[in-house]
Parts: C-alpha cells; sequence; structure tokens
C-alpha cells in the first residue's frame, strides 16, 4: 500500500476527531507522558511484592521447622500443619515466579521495541 489508505473525506474526519481529543487538556497531558498510573499505585505495588516475598520467606522458614518436628515425632497434627504450610509455600513461589517472568518478558519486549527502529 503506497499512500495512507484513507480517502480525504475520512482524513478531515480524522483530523477533527484528534483536534476534539486535544481540546481535553487532561488527557492530552495524560497520553503525552504515558505515565502507568500515579507513584502511589507504583509504590504499594512494589510494597505489596515485597511482603508476597518475605512471607514465602517466613512460610519456607516454618515448612522446615515443621518437616523436622512431624519426622522426630510423627504426629498427625504437625504432619498436616506441614503440608499446609509447605502448599502455602508453594503458591506463594509460583506467584512470585509468574510476576518475575513478566517482567522479564516486558522489558524484552521494551529492549525489543528499542533496538528495531527505521533501518
Amino acid at each position: 500500500m503506497d499512500g495512507s489508505g484513507l480517502s480525504e473525506p475520512e482524513r478531515l474526519i480524522l483530523a477533527q476527531i484528534e483536534q476534539d481529543l486535544r481540546a481535553d487538556e487532561f488527557l492530552d497531558r495524560r497520553l503525552r507522558t504515558m505515565s502507568p498510573g500515579p507513584p502511589l499505585a507504583r509504590m504499594t505495588h512494589r510494597f505489596r511484592s515485597h511482603v508476597l516475598a518475605a512471607a514465602v520467606g517466613v512460610l519456607a522458614a516454618l515448612t522446615f521447622v515443621l518437616l523436622a518436628m512431624a519426622a522426630s515425632t510423627s504426629k498427625p497434627v504437625l504432619i498436616w500443619a506441614f503440608a499446609a504450610t509447605w502448599a502455602l509455600t508453594l503458591v506463594g513461589l509460583l506467584t512470585l515466579l509468574c510476576r518475575w517472568s513478566q517482567r522479564l518478558a516486558r522489558r524484552s519486549r521494551a529492549r525489543g521495541r528499542r533496538r528495531a527502529g527505521p533501518p
């Protein structure tokens, strides 16, 4: 396709729509900066991520303690407590792994877009 693919009336309509959208100052500023969100939202997301990592670490330590206690005493309560903490630890680890892989994928896509430029 050599041209833009839009007829003259379509280009005029598109120009009018763009002009109307630019009249909204808040929308125009938001689109120009393309910020992912307010700083507070980014900070709370980072905080939640660190809390999850700390919780997984505490659960992992508790799992090992319960494993040692359950193996030495063979009490059903300790065995069930170990099983529950082990399951919670695995769920937390999988959640952290998913977040980590999504972050790596976003960074990889961003690097690919920066490298792919005009020839």
